[in-house]
């Protein structure tokens, strides 16, 4: 296992997304068809599991010095993934249009019809044609059918929203704009525009246009764009395969804790919040405190991420470093100057192969995923950063000396409100968060801007996407 740095540097090109997806573009497409205080974190996990909290047997300022700054390793973790991404030259794949959302786009998208396809009324009345009063027939025209007969010089005919516009007619007069007399003849009450209420073929574009380029992420509405341009399928950057693998003897999957067991939160959490990232999650599989499982599992793995939780520091059962030293990994990040999540790294499997090892704290884990994993899977997917912004928060937040941290935040008018409960082995203030506040070494006082990483679901973002 090599250590940070060691490697040439020719993957530390900051490459835009636009570049990213060209690695990509390359294959042909498919055919379209809080603090770490010991006393906060749970007794039973901190002992070896890599929680802030725990002494470790190496003396605690080489680790330290080891440690690399969290924005040094987010940019890390990017230009691993470009790395890869250029390792893997993946090739875009068909997705059906209900299993799409989030995905980006490795095509552009450019209409196969016109739309409208045809001249259509906008809103329910009646066709007209030339000047009225107007004699209304008695069949009326509806969404979905064939092109009805054409209008004469004064005819008029009921007419549904969508509909197509029968040949002749001048405008269509909305419902409430329009009378009949004791003869059963259409006036108007207000007056009537050539044109008006009827949306013309090609209104919104033409056949052969292009809707929107390659790099676009696949909201709820490009979906619809797309099946209204004639799409059923999109042709995409395939989501990074990612499999978990969840460590530790200690952990229970059902019931209450008890014996010196305690519930796994990471199995539940990370996969869905995995997919929220844009990731395919293809296996959760619970190792325990198993060395050649371990190795087993990740040397037979071949997914584009692997996932551990706990065993990342330097205890007796900590048996992640050993595995990538085993295997002759490259570490590119060993520990972040971070609270909570200071054990989190990142290492380089095989080219186109990383393994994110979070801590098994649960916040502290939080952090390792949106500091180390989050960059890695966004690059891979050729989804854009998110712009970086800031709010004040309202209240002042205590500080490591030398180390960032990631604290739990609710949005409010007044700012960022900083919660409790964000030690790193607790989940009852991320679960309420909005956001996670980024603080500076040395804290933050009230009123002080800080840079915020929105949590996606609570953006209503594209990003909730659980299944």
């Amino acid at each position: 296992m090599t250590t940070p740095g060691t490697r040439a540097d020719a993957e530390a090109e900051d490459l835009d997304v636009e570049e990213a997806l060209a690695l990509v573009k390359e294959n042909p497409g498919p055919a379209r068809s809080g603090s770490g205080h010991p006393g906060s974190a749970h007794s039973a996990s901190s002992r070896a599991r890599g929680g802030d909290g725990s002494p470790a047997p190496h003396h605690p300022a080489d680790s330290h010095h080891r440690a690399t700054p969290w924005p040094e390793a987010r940019t890390t973790a990017e230009r691993a993934a470009r790395a890869a991404a250029r390792a893997a030259r993946r090739t875009p794949v068909a997705v059906p249009l209900d299993a799409a959302l989030g995905l980006t786009l490795a095509a552009p998208l450019a209409a196969l019809t016109d739309l409208p396809s045809f001249d259509s009324s906008a809103m329910d009345g009646w066709a007209l044609a030339g000047p009225g009063p107007w004699t209304v027939r008695d069949e009326g025209v509806l969404a979905g059918h064939a092109e009805p007969a054409p209008l004469g010089d004064g005819e008029a005919v009921r007419i549904a929203t969508g509909a197509r516009i029968p040949p002749e007619a001048t405008a269509v007069l909305r419902t409430e704009h329009g009378r009949t007399d004791e003869r059963g003849r259409l006036h108007p009450t207000r007056e009537v525009v050539h044109g008006q209420d009827i949306r013309p073929r090609g209104q919104e574009c033409r056949s052969g246009d292009q809707l929107l380029p390659v790099g676009t992420l696949a909201t709820p509405a490009v979906l619809g764009l797309a099946a209204a341009a004639g799409y059923d399928t999109l042709t995409a950057v395939p989501r990074p395969r990612v499999d978990v693998l969840v460590l530790g003897d200690e952990l229970l999957t059902e019931g209450l804790p008890h014996d010196g067991l305690i519930r796994d939160a990471l199995g539940p959490m990370l996969p869905p919040w995995l997919r929220a990232l844009g990731a395919e999650v293809r296996a959760v599989r619970r190792i325990g405190d198993d060395a050649k499982a371990l190795h087993r599992a990740v040397t037979t793995s071949d997914a584009d991420l692997i996932v551990t939780t706990g065993g990342t520091a330097a205890g007796p059962v900590d048996h992640v470093h050993p595995t990538l030293r085993r295997i002759g990994a490259e570490l590119l990040v060993d520990g972040v100057k971070a609270r909570p999540g200071h054990p989190m790294l990142l290492a380089r499997l095989k080219d186109d192969q990383h393994l994110v090892g979070l801590p098994g704290n649960p916040l502290a884990a939080v952090s390792g995923l949106l500091t180390l994993a989050e960059p890695l899977l966004r690059t891979l997917a050729a989804r854009p950063a998110p712009e970086p912004y800031t709010l004040p928060l309202r209240d002042a937040v205590h500080g490591h000396p030398y180390d960032t941290r990631l604290v739990p935040v609710v949005l409010r008018e007044e700012g960022a409100v900083p919660l409790h409960y964000n030690g790193p082995a607790m989940l009852r203030g991320i679960a309420a968060a909005d956001a996670l506040a980024v603080v500076p070494p040395g804290g933050a006082r009230p009123g002080q801007e800080a840079e915020l990483l929105d949590l996606p679901w609570a953006t209503g973002g594209i990003g909730v996407c659980f299944t």
